[in-house]
């Protein structure tokens, strides 16, 4: 059984032998991997710091037609964070017009 994986944009296969060993493939040299008792696996260090993959670093797992996928969490950005977050009671026009004052009827760049 083979599951694919992308970190940090990098492509990863997983391939799942009938032992429930796990070894990785990034196109280059192949690691290996054993699923423990309780599920965890440890990525090996060449991929680690190849991936950016620092302790504490979240990962978030799917499976996407039936091959293991595994990101980084990055964190969002802060204007996407708060984007939305102001309930104004009137709309965007017509508080810029108040915040900016009324044009002048003179011209401008006389």
């Amino acid at each position: 059984m083979q599951a694919a994986a992308s970190l940090a944009g990098l492509a990863m296969v997983a391939l799942l032998d009938g032992h429930g060993r796990i070894s990785y493939s990034t196109g280059m040299k192949v690691a290996r991997a054993t699923v423990s008792d309780k599920g965890q696996v440890v990525i090996p260090k060449a991929l680690r710091d190849r991936l950016g993959i620092r302790p504490g670093q979240e990962l978030e797992f799917s499976d996407k037609r039936g091959k293991l996928v595994v990101r980084k969490v990055t964190a969002q950005d802060p204007v996407d964070r708060v984007y939305g977050v102001l309930q104004l009671k009137r709309g965007v026009d017509e508080t810029l017009r108040e915040l900016r004052g009324e044009a002048d009827a003179v011209g401008h760049g006389d």
